[in-house]
Formats: C-alpha cells, sequence, structure tokens
C-alpha cells in the first residue's frame, strides 16, 4: 500500500491515428505531464513526428502502434475489409493498453474513430481499474455518413456503437459549445467544453523563417501544381534572396511593402464545410478591384507576379491564398 501511494499518478492519452497530426492531444499530452505533474503514455498509430517538446519530455513515453492497411480486402469487400481492420485494431489496442503501457490512473481517448477505439479503452478502463474519459472533436458517425449516407446500415450500427460506449464513459470534454449541446440533449452525455489554447513553443515566425518558408514553398508548390500555376514566376527566377512577399538585403530579411496579402485556411474537403463562402469573398473582392482599377479579366497573370516581384506597387493588395486539407491542395490567386 505504501509502494502504491507513493506512485506518481500516470495518463494514457489514445489516438488511433498520427499522433504527429493530432495537436489536440499533444496539448493534453504536455498539460498532463508539465502542469498535472503526471507521467503521460501515448499509443497513437506512427506517421509523422509529434514536436520536439514531447519527444524530449522525460514524463512522455510514445508507443507507436502499425497502421493496418487491407487494400487487397478492399478491392474484394469494402464491408469485410472495414469488419477485419477494426478486429485487427481490436486486439492491438487491448495488447498495447493491457500489456505494453504500465496502469494508469485514467485514459484519455480521442474520438473520432469510435469503432474500435471506445469498445477497446472501455474494456482495459475496467481491467487494469482506471477512469475513461473522451474527448470528443467531431461525431464519427457523421463522417462516415459523407461517404455512405446517413441510412446506410453501417452508418447505423457505428451511430449505435459511438453513442452506447460514449456513455459509458466516466467524463467527457468537448471542442464546442454547440457540440456540448447536441451530447447532452440527443447523447445524454454531460461535457465539459475545453477549447484549444496554443501551448509555450506556439509563437510567430521571424522574418527569417518566413523568408526560408516562402523560398521553399516556391519551388514545392510549382512542383505540385504545374506550370500555370501563379507562383511559377518562382522557376523563372532563380533568386533565393528574394520571393513574392519577402526579400534579403546584405543578409537581413524584410517583407515587401508591395507584397499580396496571404490568407491561409485549412479544410477538410467535406459537404458539410461550405468553404465556398471565402471562395465567393474573393471573387467579389476580385471583381470590385477590377472594377474600380478599370483591370479587365484578359490581363496577364503571369506578368503581374513578376511584376509583384520586380517591386511594382498596387493601390490594393492582390490576395494569394493557400488552402490546404486532407487529400488536396490548391493555391489561388
Amino acid at each position: 500500500m505504501a509502494e502504491e501511494a507513493g506512485r506518481r499518478r500516470r495518463a494514457a492519452v489514445v489516438v488511433l491515428g498520427d499522433i504527429g497530426r493530432s495537436p489536440r492531444m499533444q496539448y493534453h499530452s504536455l498539460s498532463l505531464a508539465n502542469q498535472a505533474g503526471m507521467e503521460v503514455d501515448i499509443v497513437a498509430n506512427g506517421g509523422s513526428d509529434p514536436h520536439l517538446s514531447l519527444r524530449e519530455n522525460p514524463s512522455i513515453h510514445i508507443h507507436e502502434m502499425k497502421s493496418v492497411q487491407l487494400s487487397g480486402i478492399s478491392k474484394i469487400s469494402g464491408a469485410l475489409a472495414l469488419l477485419l481492420k477494426a478486429a485487427i485494431q481490436f486486439i492491438m489496442l487491448i495488447w498495447f493498453l493491457c500489456f505494453k503501457i504500465p496502469r494508469p490512473d485514467v485514459f484519455i481517448v480521442q474520438n473520432p474513430p469510435s469503432v474500435p477505439t471506445l469498445a477497446a479503452v472501455k474494456l482495459v478502463s475496467w481491467l487494469r481499474g482506471a477512469k475513461f474519459i473522451v474527448d470528443w472533436h467531431n461525431f464519427g458517425y457523421t463522417l462516415l455518413g459523407l461517404s455512405h449516407g446517413r441510412s446506410h446500415v453501417i452508418v447505423k450500427v457505428y451511430f449505435w456503437f459511438e453513442k452506447h460506449f460514449g456513455r459509458m464513459a466516466d467524463g467527457a470534454f468537448c471542442v464546442t459549445k454547440a457540440m456540448q449541446h447536441e451530447l447532452a440533449q440527443n447523447w445524454g452525455i454531460k461535457a465539459t467544453v475545453l477549447y484549444d489554447h496554443s501551448p509555450e513553443f506556439f509563437r510567430p515566425a521571424s522574418l527569417t523563417e518566413k523568408h526560408e518558408l516562402f523560398c521553399r514553398l516556391g519551388g514545392s508548390i510549382c512542383g505540385a501544381m504545374g506550370s500555370a500555376d501563379c507562383i511559377s514566376v518562382e522557376k523563372e527566377v532563380e533568386d533565393k534572396n528574394t520571393t513574392v512577399l519577402t526579400g534579403k538585403i546584405d543578409g537581413g530579411v524584410s517583407l515587401k511593402p508591395n507584397r499580396p496579402a496571404l490568407v491561409v485556411s485549412s479544410t477538410s474537403w467535406t459537404p458539410d464545410e461550405d468553404f465556398s463562402i471565402l471562395l465567393e469573398a474573393a471573387l467579389m473582392y476580385d471583381r470590385r478591384v477590377a472594377a474600380t482599377l478599370g483591370e479587365e479579366d484578359s490581363m496577364d497573370e503571369g506578368q503581374l507576379w513578376i511584376d509583384i516581384k520586380n517591386g511594382k506597387q498596387f493601390d490594393y493588395p492582390r490576395l494569394l491564398f493557400v488552402i490546404t486539407g486532407i487529400t488536396h491542395s490548391a493555391i489561388f490567386c
């Protein structure tokens, strides 16, 4: 009993996905380790590296699972592949959570995915005498419904699974008040809204970092988008001392006074996200500025960006949109 009383509290953070692409769960891990003084075991799929602050923190231990790929079976039967994949992931989770990590006081699991994560973590939390907490990022059944339709039997089963095991949690977080209301009214789940806050390592990029980034983007974007992209001017001018937005003179970096306004946004490119609002706003801006300046649609956009690069001033800033997503990336000028 004395050894148990002196044991440092421990938390297990479970992500059935790439922890490097799960910033919220990384922030949870850092908060648990630095602010709550807990030992933290992260159980997640491999992929991109998490932030250096996690990898160097002596209180955070990362346990990587292998991603399950069943592409061959998927071509034969999609439903069979989903069931088999869920079964394999369930066994992997049980193995890691029961035998690969020390007994934690609490499991914190990211949802979605709900299948088989919620059932596996609930079972292990019962076996190991730990609390079971769900962090609701979204609803898994709605994401599945985008590809199968809300009325599909798989989506209905997924909904029942997610709701049933979600209600068995000892506690819950969620990302918005709207989700909190939905969980309370229609799921019977009392969740605490936990907004994301930037960690200590999150800061504005320096001018040098911005310049280096824009230099790298000049080549990588053009390679992906082709020579027709507006930034292809970077290929024509092999000068690493200048980009569309920055210039480097005598070792010092500065932002160009005639640089375009840079707008960066991420999107999942799903039907439930009306991203056309931003694109329509960009078109409205373009038309109003063109009408004010008496410009025509036939003007050479390539020459326009060369003029910007060479220092030509404009009464209204040009807009450079960088839009990223899971399956697409695009540049709009």
